[in-house]
């Protein structure tokens, strides 16, 4: 799962939404330095990312793209995830999708001192492009693998991707809205056991 997902899954805890967030750019054991709630938002994004990489679902999506993209295939299935996310937001949630991205975007301002030096520097073109936003569209999901090349070096073409999901559109939504249920479920878990 990409940055919506995981910050959507963290519930309405600010500071563990900020740890899901930017768990990615923390190593190992070096969270022990981050308040209580900020650790539980890092702990909680690694067990997304162990029972997504796992799920059986998740793996068939992303089979779809091993040939072509090879290791970049789950960076690119993670995004087309948030983007059956962002597009059928007002399933998952009573907040308009602008207004939960703004809100977030507002949050990163308001604790940016905590915040790595990895996602300080990532944060202005995020917020420049409203990423969360650009999910839910095919305009937007373009705009960003190709941001993801860049990034990358364009070691494989991200942008092409779309192309596949254009192709296997409805298989690709159909295993989202199954396997994100189990997810949802996952985390209530996880959040329950991180709180006890």
């Amino acid at each position: 799962m990409n940055f919506l997902a995981h910050i959507y899954l963290s519930g309405d805890n600010n500071l563990l939404k900020i740890g899901n967030f930017m768990a990615d750019s923390i190593r190992g054991h070096s969270y022990d330095v981050y308040p209580m709630e900020i650790q539980k938002g890092i702990l909680l994004h690694r067990s997304i990312d162990s029972f997504t990489d796992m799920h059986p679902i998740y793996r068939q999506s992303k089979h779809r793209l091993h040939e072509k993209y090879g290791h970049y295939s789950g960076v690119i299935m993670d995004i087309f995830y948030d983007h059956f996310l962002a597009k059928n937001w007002n399933t998952y949630s009573d907040e308009k999708l602008e207004t939960y991205a703004d809100t977030f975007y507002h949050l990163l301002k308001d604790n940016y001192e905590i915040l790595t030096e990895r996602v300080k520097g990532m944060i202005p073109y995020m917020f420049a492009r409203n990423w969360l936003v650009s999910y839910a569209t095919i305009d937007g999901l373009q705009m960003i693998m190709f941001q993801m090349d860049h990034r990358t070096k364009n070691r494989v073409a991200m942008h092409e991707s779309i192309v596949e999901l254009q192709h296997y559109y409805t298989e690709f939504e159909n295993e989202f809205t199954l396997f994100f249920e189990e997810l949802r479920l996952h985390c209530t878990a996880k959040l329950q056991e991180l709180n006890t």
